[in-house]
């Protein structure tokens, strides 16, 4: 595991202490339960999920009762309706991913959160019956594939290279930053990679003399990628970059304290350290917004965009589950469901039943 990877856990599992210092026992026995076959972040949404119901159950039917004092008693006499009181109260919870309220996926994330709980303290004899099993998942809704069509990503990568259309600031940015910004977008367009998974890459990850590099996915399991020849001549420009700020010894190369790190943050509080989730959100949004600027485009859109090139190259929803990373299928084909009808259209536009003969 690289060190960025083995950084963020530590970090997360912080994160889960202090939750459960907020919590009453079970909860932290529950985490203990599945920490063998969890990863640290699906943990720590866990406990955070849970503490958001154990705040709601606190304050509209605890009468305020501190959370960590919250009995196995209370959590079995808890209704469905409650519960389903409780999923229509996130419609409008100010915390919910720093969004306004929670959407359908966020709820159904947190219900799934809630009957794990309760699935474990059932099986443990803790509680006498699973409630959560009594409240349906909320319906997901099917939304449209949002994606960079070809002469997007086009006047993109021309932007990235050229600076026009950019403002003042952003061009002077642009021109310490451009081979750099044009590996990241390169590899997301190329591989199809997370943007975690990105951030994480270190030089020894990549193997020019295969075209490959080694990515860590979610959960920590490794996978080895191809390269395709677009993206390994942007990322050897960049690295051939960086050799030179090192040969130079400028400024940012003595800064650099970590020289496995793949991926720098070229300026600000972290100059010389591995660039972060963050900056790369706000880098594609910067170049993405003057070529697609109706779509509103994120490194997992680039992702729907790599992901849908390959699959309408080979009509194969096991090929690009296995490069997306996905361990169950049926995810991809919920993603891509509307261009497997797409293919069925094109299907019935070619097939001709009765043949118009100006003979007959």
């Amino acid at each position: 595991m690289s060190d960025y990877f083995k950084t963020r856990d530590e970090i997360n599992l912080k994160k889960i202490d202090d939750a459960l210092a907020e919590l009453p026992e079970f909860v932290g026995q529950f985490i203990i339960g599945i920490s063998f076959r969890t990863s640290v972040l699906t943990r720590l949404n866990y406990v955070l999920d849970i503490r958001v119901f154990f705040s709601y159950l606190s304050r509209y039917k605890l009468s305020n009762k501190p959370l960590d004092e919250i009995t196995l008693s209370d959590i079995e006499n808890i209704s469905p309706y409650d519960i389903e009181r409780y999923l229509d109260a996130l419609s409008s919870y100010k915390n919910c991913r720093k969004r306004l309220s929670c959407g359908e996926k966020a709820k159904e994330r947190k219900l799934a959160s809630l009957r794990s709980l309760y699935k474990y303290l059932y099986k443990k004899e803790m509680i006498s019956a699973n409630v959560t099993l009594k409240v349906d998942m909320p319906k997901i809704h099917d939304k449209p594939i949002i994606r960079m069509e070809r002469d997007e990503v086009r006047r993109m990568m021309d932007l990235v290279d050229n600076g026009e259309m950019l403002s003042a600031q952003e061009r002077a940015a642009n021109e310490f930053s451009r081979l750099r910004d044009n590996a990241i977008l390169y590899l997301f367009l190329g591989t199809g990679i997370r943007v975690s998974e990105l951030v994480g890459l270190n030089k020894t990850d990549i193997d020019f003399a295969n075209n490959s590099f080694t990515v860590t996915r979610k959960g920590g399991n490794k996978s080895i990628l191809y390269l395709p020849e677009e993206t390994v001549g942007a990322l050897q420009d960049y690295l051939t970059w960086l050799d030179n700020q090192e040969k130079e010894k400028t400024d940012f190369a003595l800064k650099i304290s970590d020289k496995n790190i793949l991926f720098y943050s070229l300026r600000g509080a972290n100059m010389g350290g591995r660039i972060g989730v963050r900056a790369v959100e706000k880098l594609v949004k910067k170049y993405a917004h003057y070529a697609a600027p109706l779509k509103k485009i994120t490194p997992h859109k680039l992702r729907s965009t790599y992901a849908t090139n390959l699959y309408q190259s080979t009509e194969d929803i096991y090929v690009v589950a296995d490069v997306l990373g996905h361990s169950d299928v049926n995810t991809t084909k919920r993603h891509y469901a509307q261009m497997s009808e797409e293919h069925k259209r094109r299907a019935a536009k070619i097939t001709t039943i009765v043949k118009n003969d100006d003979n007959d």
